[in-house]
Formats: C-alpha cells, structure tokens, sequence
C-alpha cells in the first residue's frame, strides 16, 4: 500500500535585490501554498541574510528559509515548479526527509 504522506523540507533562497516588505511577501506566499496542499510540521525557519557560497545572478549573499512540511507524492514536484518560475527566487531545492 503507498503511503498517502511524507516528510518533506523545502530550502529556498531568496533575492536580495527586493524590498524587506517583498520577500516577507513571497515567504508567506509559499507558506499558505504548503499549507492548502499539505501540513507545516515546524515553524518556517527564516534563516535570515547569509552569505552564498558562489555569485547567483551577480548576488553574494541571499534570505534563507527553511520549510518543513508532509504533503502527498505529487505536491514537491509542483511546488519546485512553481519556487523556480517566481521572480525573486534565487534558489530552492526540495527534498524528502
């Protein structure tokens, strides 16, 4: 029998070339989206401004937040889809846990 829900993290990078006011915009974007296709199992954990470890699109340094959710087999793929086609998203990589 397959199992209806897994365990998921979501690591995302966001640009810093936006206002403070946009990318709390977009953090709170994804966390409804996970919210209405599966279960937040943490608090989102905003890692803050850090340093990347290589230039992305002439940026140095980048927000990054942790999500942490169970949602059905097919939610990660769509929301890596949707996280790689916003503005503002330098990075984002979603994983089983």
């Amino acid at each position: 029998m397959a199992k209806l829900s897994e365990n998921y993290e979501a690591m995302v990078v966001f640009s810093l070339k936006a206002e403070e006011d946009a990318i709390k915009a977009l953090v709170e974007k994804f966390k409804n989206l996970i919210e209405k296709n599966g279960t937040l199992t943490a608090e989102v954990d905003e890692w803050g401004k850090r340093r990347l470890a290589y230039p992305i699109n002439y940026e140095t340094e980048g927000y990054y937040v942790l999500y942490s959710f169970t949602s059905d087999p097919a939610f990660p793929a769509e929301l890596s889809r949707v996280l790689n086609i916003t503005d503002g998203v330098l990075r984002a990589l979603v994983t089983t846990k």
